[in-house]
């Protein structure tokens, strides 16, 4: 099984909607977090080292992931997606940018 966690600023968007439709697919395991101290769900160390790949949707996400995580990211790959906050949640348009930029990312 590969863990994936999938990272934005609130964890009320793309995170969310990236878990939810990757959720179902064989041999993964996923969760969804926010970088934000109002996210809905918070990261923190133990989502970081349990995380085989962590996926973020904006280079901003990635800065401050390693800034604030960078010793607990040894093993872990982070893959920056590009793409920028101006989707709601389950867009239709989001799911099809999703479905394109996170398979190859597995691989």
């Amino acid at each position: 099984m590969k863990r994936i966690l999938f990272v934005c600023s609130q964890n009320r968007l793309h995170s969310p909607t990236a878990e939810r439709i990757f959720a179902h697919v064989s041999g993964l395991v996923v969760a969804s977090v926010g970088l934000d101290h109002d996210a809905a769900v918070k990261i923190n160390a133990d989502y970081v080292v349990g995380s085989d790949l962590i996926v973020v949707m904006e280079k901003s996400h990635e800065m401050k992931l390693m800034r604030r995580f960078k010793r607990y990211l040894s093993g872990v790959k982070v893959v920056c997606l590009d793409i920028p906050d101006q989707y709601a949640y389950m867009d239709p348009e989001l799911v099809k940018i999703l479905w394109e930029k996170v398979p190859p990312c597995l691989e």
